[in-house]
Parts: structure tokens; C-alpha cells; sequence
């Protein structure tokens, strides 16, 4: 689709498969002209769907919007985890979700795409034919593998490799994690579950993002080839194309946080238990982008 009134003229295509193996598809998305959401449940038989679902809904005022600020969607982040706090989850596993995306929104009067992040679910920028990870993942392996206790070889087969530190609905309101970064005609974005990444790598997501111009191509092509690797999770994929940014944006695309290897597939995602881990590594920062893009670490505004 293509957006036509907004300041900044974005095209998107969105595609979601409940996978080969699942019965259900716990992912939900939010797709429209200035907001694009992944959002990926968790808490077993329908309390996961209803956590992502909530999520997305708690988040879809932002589309009403033509440029979104970090306080509005701070705002509906804090709705969205209430929302999902209050889901009565079955075999008491607790309901809750992960999300990701990215907004378009401005600073000093210049349009940039603010990304946010809760969780293992990602936000990639194709820089020159490169996928770049904008998302850090809220995960136990990657706190370990900053704080050198692991390789992201040991990383990729760790038993704990998908569990989640943080999540909405999780006992204690989380922080999101907030990228901007300057938007420029012909960006292309990528917002995804980890349904995808635990199928394909960095490269042949590249590929596809390449191959295919039209972003619902893309879309299509990605959620294709995972299923064609084995699909064994709900798989999520948005593509987002910045077709016209406008004649005072940024020209040079910045870079951004490198992607980490995915974690393989075969476990379901969840949140982390309190006490659930015997030598828990230190809770981790937001890692620093490069000058181009700044990060800021969420938290209540």
C-alpha cells in the first residue's frame, strides 16, 4: 500500500503465516502510514494471540497520526502493557508479548523513523544492500553473549537461548528502547517476528529484500522462504519503503546497530521467570548506534 496525505510518502507490504507446524498464529501487526508493529505472543493456547492482538490494538491510535513523537508512543506502550496484564493466561504461564516497529516521526522539523523495541522481535534497515539490525534483542543469551560469557556460536544452541527479559504484560512494566534515525527517499525498513530470523539469515533476507522492489513482493517472498526452511514458528514480516521524503530530509542513509546471529528455531519464546536463572549476567544497555542514528533508552516519561 501507499500512503498519499502523510508528509512523508511511504509504501508497505505485510504478510503473516501461522507456520508449518503451528496451529495457531500468535502474531499480530499494525500497518499503516506512519506506524508499522510486529508484535509476537506468548503464554500458550490462545493467550498468546490475545496478548499480541491487544498489544497491536492498544498501539493502533498512532496510525491516526501523521508524525508520531517518542511520548505518544511511550504512551500507548503503557496502555498496551496494562492491556495485557490483566489476561487471565491458562496452566498459569502469565500472558504477554513481544513488539517491535517503527513510526515516522521528526526532529528540528526533519523527518525520522523512530524505532521501538520490547523483546526478541526485530527491526532491520537495508543500508546499500546490507541488513542492519536497528532492534536489540531483550533476550538472556544476549545479555550473556555482552557480557562475554558466550559466543554467538554458543549463543545460537543455549537452552535458554528463548527466553525473554523483556515483554509486555511481564510482572514489571518494561522499558522500550528508542532508535531515531534521519529518513531518506528510498529506505527500505523491515519489521519481522522472530518466526523469520530463526529460518533465514542476514544474508538471504538481504537477498530477498533486494531481489523484490515492490514491497509486497517482499513481504510475500520472505514469509515464503521461511516456511520453505522449515517454518517452525508464526512467521510476521512487514516491508516498508520510503518513497518520498520530502525535499529538506536527509540524503545519506545512517548506519545502525549490527544484526546478532538469530537463535535457531524449535522452542517457543517466553518471558523470564523470577529466580529462573542461576547466574543471571548483568541486565543490559541498549547497545550505542553509530553517530548517525542516536539511541536513547526508554522509560517512564
Amino acid at each position: 500500500m501507499v500512503s498519499e496525505d502523510a508528509p512523508v510518502s511511504v509504501r508497505w507490504g505485510a504478510s503473516s503465516h501461522r507456520g508449518a507446524r503451528r496451529k495457531l498464529n500468535e502474531d499480530s501487526y499494525l500497518a499503516s502510514p506512519s506506524a508499522f508493529f510486529v508484535a509476537d505472543g506468548m503464554g500458550g493456547h490462545e493467550a498468546g494471540e490475545v496478548a499480541s492482538a491487544m498489544a497491536i490494538d492498544a498501539l493502533r491510535p498512532l496510525s491516526w497520526l501523521n508524525v508520531v513523537t517518542a511520548d505518544d508512543v511511550k504512551e500507548r506502550l503503557h496502555v498496551a502493557h496494562d492491556d495485557v496484564s490483566g489476561i487471565a493466561a491458562p496452566e498459569g504461564r502469565g500472558a504477554g508479548t513481544t513488539l517491535t516497529g517503527v513510526v515516522v516521526s521528526e526532529q528540528d522539523g526533519l523527518p525520522y523513523w523512530l524505532v521501538a523495541n520490547v523483546g526478541d522481535s526485530r527491526t532491520y534497515h537495508l543500508v546499500d544492500g546490507r541488513l542492519e539490525q536497528i532492534s536489540v534483542d531483550h533476550s538472556e543469551v544476549q545479555e550473556l553473549v555482552d557480557a562475554g560469557a558466550l559466543t554467538p556460536a554458543q549463543a545460537a544452541h543455549h537452552p535458554r537461548r528463548h527466553v525473554v527479559t523483556r515483554a509486555l504484560g511481564a510482572a514489571a512494566r518494561p522499558d522500550a528502547d528508542y532508535w531515531y534515525l534521519p529518513l531518506s527517499t528510498g529506505d527500505r525498513l523491515l519489521v519481522c517476528s522472530d518466526g523469520l530470523t530463526t529460518e533465514l539469515d542476514d544474508d538471504r533476507i538481504a537477498d530477498l529484500l533486494v531481489t523484490h522492489a515492490e514491497p509486497q513482493a517482499a513481504a510475500d517472498a520472505l514469509v515464503q522462504a521461511a516456511l520453505a526452511a522449515g517454518g517452525r514458528d508464526n512467521i510476521t514480516v512487514l516491508v516498508v519503503d520510503a518513497v518520498d521524503a520530502g525535499p529538506d530530509a536527509e540524503s545519506t542513509a545512517p548506519r545502525s546497530v549490527l544484526a546478532a546471529p538469530p537463535p535457531p528455531p524449535d522452542e517457543d519464546t517466553r518471558p523470564r521467570q523470577d529466580g529462573g536463572v542461576d547466574d543471571p549476567a548483568p541486565v543490559r544497555t541498549a547497545q550505542e548506534p553509530a553517530a548517525a542514528a542516536v539511541a536513547t533508552t526508554g522509560g517512564d516519561a
